[in-house]
């Protein structure tokens, strides 16, 4: 790959890929790294240069290929890039697989690791063979020839259904479309929302306004929406996505891939000796046993679950106060939710996203954290080549020198996935030749795209989700690790992988960094103090069902993969009408089919590990509270997590990096009082 137009070396030139090459290009490059490792492993010199070194290099080379080929599957998929990337992962898979059960890389490493030159090694370096050996043995290597190969046959199967599991929950998506042409329907939704779903309409040639289930586009039907029947319509065809119900149903279903994905896991984790797929799950994360992660889980349902009932209570007697009849249903919750925080505080969500047009929010949450880290962002505009014109490119700089990049992509378009994420492109690394790699990432979301005349305008939760994936970048691009392997986001446990991340949205709770992020479109006037206070007042409402959502997520996910192996598992379905019935205080429809949508747990990396959210936010809360007893711009403490956390990656254990900036283990406390949990 050849830089363009910045200091940083290595950029992809996405112009250039072409997905019919992308397969050619895969074959030579697994040929050649195929030769290079067997060249590694038969010279008999087991160090650091001339074992890890080499190792480390070769990832890095496959990232630059397979990397940009997977990120455009995700932000400008097509036909032609969809069977390419069908037809070269399963060969990154088996390359994968092979290396993770090449025994005399196995027992190369052991012997790096029982040699004289292994005490010489660096902490780090040391870090990087404890962890390619623990990876090698949660690989198979140590298997017999039979259950080896049976695990590489599962690992490849694995990958193609997780790819076709987003893929229906994509063509899902993007195959349904509202489309209204009585305006008298549309009664209540804000201007924003009516100019979006018009524009909409007008791209597919029709008169009227269509409604798409990106979020951006029904989410404001759901919640400002005054007729109830297009609530219910647009609730059923999102929920019933990719399912034997709905719309489409069993045209993209996903229930059998979900079964056999949950089998291959089962069987994978027993294969490696492990009761279930969770104790598999469990293994490589902070957390030390399933018992751990469910009590924990339990913990915070016990905490919520009274005041969640009470909220749901309250939600009913007001709907019935505003003239409402018959039993609150799920698809009127977020309609009368709103009507009620505004009643209560006088807040109305869009009456804030004129305050937050993107370039303001950029710029104010840049000068954030040039006050916490002492780094400045600017974008460069020098013609760094991008996938889509709505995408920018920005350089990190501390002392005048460039130290990494990165690329947003802020708003929704077709034929890119739903959500918001942080990717790398490039790992901080240091090379055999000395030459520094610097990092570089992807930040991803779905925000409404601007409208006619208007800049992109953001919700208050927008900004939130904004300054999320920004502390997961910050995390990737500020490591001083110079290690592929254990810089930035990669080797760290799972379950602590989105503290940086969460603890980035505190700053969107706090008054004086709310003034630094807002400022009206057509004025440029900060938002006014009444409605800061409005919102503060109002950041807690129905904070209990929120909580209770996100734990049956999470419970529903680690006791589906506890169980999974069980003779009387009643599958996904029965697992979470279970949890439900713990945690569901508004009852769901029978037809509702989340799960064959839920793409982090089947398609992603948080299967039997979506507890991590909430338990790296009790580590970020926990975290936080220091900046609260400090000052929340105190440079001292902004020095203190960027020199124990950020400037780290996975150089250490999770656990001991909070200690060391905490000063003590972490206590659930803090994010109970964030959440005013009693």
């Amino acid at each position: 790959m050849n830089s363009t137009a910045s200091v940083i070396n290595n950029l992809p030139v996405f112009s250039a890929f072409e997905a019919s090459k992308l397969n050619e290009q895969v074959d030579v490059l697994l040929s050649d790294c195929r030769e290079q490792l067997n060249a590694l492993l038969t010279q008999g010199d087991f160090t650091w240069n001339a074992l890890i070194q080499p190792l480390e290099d070769l990832d890095v080379e496959i990232g630059a290929i397979w990397g940009i080929a997977g990120h455009l599957h995700s932000v400008m998929n097509s036909d032609e890039l969809r069977e390419a990337y069908n037809e070269a992962q399963p060969k990154i898979t088996e390359f994968y697989t092979e290396l993770g059960q090449n025994r005399a890389l196995f027992e190369a490493l052991q012997t790096l690791e029982n040699s004289v030159a292994y005490t010489g090694l660096s902490k780090e370096q040391q870090r990087v063979v404890e962890n390619t050996l623990r990876s090698l043995k949660l690989s198979g290597v140590s298997l017999d020839e039979e259950p080896r190969k049976r695990f590489a046959e599962i690992s490849k199967e694995l990958s193609e259904l997780s790819t076709k599991f987003a893929n229906n929950v994509m063509d899902a998506t993007q195959s349904y479309f509202l489309h209204v042409v009585d305006e008298s329907r549309l009664t209540g939704l804000p201007d924003s929302a009516l100019e979006a779903s018009a524009a909409e309409a007008k791209s597919r040639d029709l008169e009227g306004w269509v409604f798409t289930l990106d979020f951006p586009s029904f989410q404001p039907l759901l919640t400002y929406g005054e007729d109830r029947g297009l609530r219910e319509t647009i609730y059923q065809a999102y929920s019933t996505r990719a399912s034997d119900v709905g719309p489409d149903a069993g045209k993209f279903d996903n229930a059998e891939l979900m079964g056999k994905i949950l089998e291959l896991r089962c069987e994978k984790a027993k294969l490696l000796n492990f009761d279930n797929f969770c104790e598999q799950s469990v293994y490589t994360k902070m957390a030390e046993s399933p018992q751990e992660v469910l009590g924990f889980i339990d913990q915070l349902i016990n905490k919520s679950s009274a005041q969640s009932k009470q909220e749901v209570e309250e939600l009913k007697a007001f709907a019935k106060s505003e003239g409402f009849e018959g039993n609150l249903a799920v698809w009127d919750s977020g309609f009368y939710a709103e009507k009620q925080r505004e009643k209560l505080y006088n807040l109305n969500q869009e009456e804030l996203r004129p305050y937050f047009p993107m370039e303001k929010v950029l710029g104010g949450m840049f000068t954030i954290v040039n006050k916490l880290y002492g780094i400045e962002i600017k974008e460069n505009k020098s013609g760094v080549d991008v996938w889509h014109e709505d995408v920018k490119f920005y350089e990190v700089s501390r002392a005048g020198e460039v130290i990494a990049g990165f690329y947003l992509d802020p708003y929704a378009r077709p034929k890119k996935r739903g959500g918001a994420w942080m990717n790398g492109v490039l790992s901080r690394h240091r090379d055999a030749s000395g030459e520094l790699q610097l990092p570089v990432c992807y930040l991803v979301c779905n925000f409404t795209p601007p409208a006619e005349g208007k800049p992109g305008l953001l919700k208050h939760g927008e900004v939130t989700t904004l300054f999320h994936e920004f502390g997961h970048g910050l995390h990737h691009m500020l490591t001083k690790i110079e290690i592929a392997g254990i810089a930035g986001v990669h080797g760290v446990e799972w379950d602590a992988v989105e503290l940086p991340s969460q603890i980035m949205e505190n700053w969107c709770w706090d008054k004086t960094a709310l003034e630094l992020i807002s400022g009206h479109y057509e004025t440029g006037e900060v938002l006014p103090s009444e409605k800061i206070d409005q919102l503060l007042a109002a950041k807690n409402y129905n904070s209990a069902m929120g909580m209770m959502r996100q734990l049956e997520f999470a419970k529903f996910d680690f006791k589906m993969h506890l169980e999974a192996g069980d003779e009387n598992f009643p599958g996904p379905q029965g697992i979470l009408d279970e949890v439900r019935k713990e945690t569901a205080p508004l009852a769901t429809p029978e037809w509702n089919r989340f799960q064959n949508a839920f793409s982090h747990i089947f398609a992603g990396g948080y299967c039997a590990g979506y507890y991590s959210y909430k338990w790296a936010e009790v580590l970020s809360a926990d975290a936080f509270s220091l900046f609260e007893e400090e000052g929340i711009f105190n440079e001292a403490t902004g020095k203190k997590f960027l020199e124990n956390v950020l400037e780290r990656g996975g150089s250490a254990n999770a656990a001991d990096l909070f200690k060391d900036f905490r000063g003590r283990g972490p206590s659930v406390e803090a994010l109970l009082r964030h959440s005013a949990i009693n």
